[in-house]
């Protein structure tokens, strides 16, 4: 990053001033450059898809600190879609690099700069599985982690007609088409055990898509 820490702090403060709203009785951020500078806080690092930012906070008890958070580089929210083949869902079968495991779970990406959350959702389809989207179903959204990242991703689920080929690029190796019920299962036995594939099921589920 070629933007001092500090500096580029102030200039993402500037662009989104919703990441450092304060509430009160909350998580106080400071934001005097003096309070930036004295606990070496900033963006720490970033890349084309994540911030790593340090700020200064106050505590609902008087203290002063430091809290660390990731934020996506995009304002746009990120995407999850349940693709819907009939009366079946589709999971693929993914390598994560951050568990170093292999993981059942549903299609999903970062947010995009420019696209809406219904339009990343049919990117991603077509990109992971090859899907075009027939109808597309919101499904609300989730924060995926509220301890660590401040972003939130929008859950749908997207009526196709069929799977093209799948993303090999992005280690995606095989897929399941198989009952609502059985995709159940496998969280219910541990055999998925992703977030947000748990979530958009969740969500499905409540929204009566589980024929």
């Amino acid at each position: 990053m070629s933007m001092e820490p500090a500096h580029r702090y102030e200039q993402l403060r500037t662009e989104r001033p919703e990441l450092f709203r304060n509430e009160p009785g909350g998580i106080e951020i400071l934001t005097d450059p003096e309070a930036v500078a004295a606990a070496d806080c900033g963006v720490l690092y970033q890349d084309p898809y994540v911030l790593l930012v340090r700020d200064p906070v106050r505590f609902p008890d008087g203290r002063e600190g430091t809290y660390i958070r990731s934020v996506s580089t995009t304002a746009e929210p990120g995407c999850v879609v349940l693709p819907l083949l009939g009366d079946r869902v589709v999971l693929i079968e993914h390598y994560r690099h951050a568990t170093r495991s292999w993981q059942w779970e549903l299609p999903r990406g970062f947010g995009t700069r420019g696209l809406t959350g219904a339009a990343n959702a049919a990117k991603e389809l077509d990109e992971e599985i090859g899907a075009r989207v027939r109808e597309l179903i919101p499904l609300g959204e989730l924060h995926p982690d509220s301890g660590m990242t401040g972003d939130r991703v929008l859950l749908f689920a997207a009526r196709i007609d069929a799977i093209g080929r799948l993303a090999a690029s992005e280690a995606i190796r095989s897929s399941l088409t198989i009952p609502f019920a059985e995709a159940e299962e496998m969280i219910a036995d541990g055999r998925v055990t992703d977030a947000f594939t748990i979530a958009a099921m969740t969500r499905a589920r409540l929204a009566g898509l589980t024929a």
